[in-house]
């Protein structure tokens, strides 16, 4: 898919979904990793994730693209655009976006696990921590070091 496919598709989709046109430029960004576009305050733009757009099929793309929408419809209109506001989750529910990107990697299992001493609160980990700066969170005891990777 091209920048040009993808302007054309985006534009088609803010007309079938929101009733709106989309005026301005939408492209991919190959920078992107962890997320499957981005909606720019300064000009308006969108950026979408060119590697996910490979992954993924066409449903997941109108959701993702339908997201970005969301972010610039509502912004364009002073509504509230950002992802805490009620107003963008009850538009993205309504146009049938999709609330996060899928993942393109598995997530890795956790390499260390943690028990609270006391209530038996397990905190899987990746990263090692050192206990004798770290209580459990829910009734502030010591941990132990239950399992490790390594």
């Amino acid at each position: 898919m091209t920048d040009q496919d993808l302007q054309r598709l985006v534009e088609s989709l803010s007309l079938q979904a929101f009733g709106r046109p989309f005026v301005h430029q939408a492209r991919f960004n190959a920078r992107l990793r962890t997320t499957g576009g981005r909606f720019h305050l300064s000009d308006q733009h969108l950026d979408f994730n060119p590697h996910l757009f490979a992954a993924c099929g066409a449903d997941v793309q109108a959701g993702i693209i339908k997201h970005e929408l969301c972010h610039y419809h509502l912004y364009r209109a002073h509504r509230g655009y950002q992802h805490k506001d009620r107003a963008f989750k009850a538009l993205l529910a309504a146009v049938g976006g999709l609330r996060f990107a899928p993942r393109l990697t598995p997530v890795a299992p956790p390499r260390y696990q943690y028990r609270c001493t006391h209530c038996g609160m397990r905190y899987p980990r990746q990263r090692r921590m050192n206990l004798a700066r770290v209580v459990c969170g829910r009734c502030h005891h010591r941990l132990q070091l239950v399992a490790s990777a390594h």
